[in-house]
């Protein structure tokens, strides 16, 4: 292999090692920034933190768009850990744990849809989900529903992204 060839293979591989780094959320030991009114109670410890990149789905009812569901992958450094669906659920990929959830508090972001804090209405399996029991929706972007007029019946999947950082007791 030429001397060019290989300092642009080292180079293209030293790039994608880079986007990946930064697209991964900090490591679950800091518990992140999030406003007073998405803090996770007393007696509870972050077990981990999830990039999400996925779809917020709109469809349109008596001409008006209505939230139908998000469906996003989470995943830690380019590798898919957790599906997240409609409930809200998210289910590891890894163990098939999950936890179902319930907003008991939101924070709005300027042109994204609000962050949020969960509260696990339940769990199944005993892995990496399984004793979740607060979830927060943090560093939105995206997934706002469109505006404007639209026709009965049509959906729409807008684009967003966030971190999902996952609670269980201490």
């Amino acid at each position: 292999m030429s001397r060019v060839r290989k300092v642009s293979v080292v180079l293209s591989v030293g790039l994608a090692v880079a986007a990946l780094s930064a697209a991964a959320p900090a490591a679950a030991t800091h518990v992140p920034q999030a406003p007073e009114i998405l803090k996770v109670p007393d007696g509870n410890k972050l077990t981990g933190i999830v990039f999400a990149r996925g779809v917020q789905t709109y469809q349109c009812t008596n001409n008006a768009w209505r939230f139908v569901q998000p469906d996003a992958i989470l995943g830690n450094r380019g590798r898919a850990e957790v599906l997240h669906s409609k409930g809200p659920v998210w289910t590891s990929v890894l163990d098939g744990s999950s936890v179902t959830g319930a907003a008991v508090a939101d924070s709005p972001v300027p042109d994204a849809i609000p962050e949020l804090l969960l509260r696990s209405t339940g769990n199944r399996g005993p892995g990496k989900l399984g004793t979740v029991t607060f979830i927060q929706r943090l560093k939105t972007k995206g997934g706002v529903a469109p505006t404007g007029a639209c026709s009965d019946g049509v959906t729409v999947s807008v684009p967003y992204t966030a971190d999902y950082a996952f609670y269980a007791p201490a």
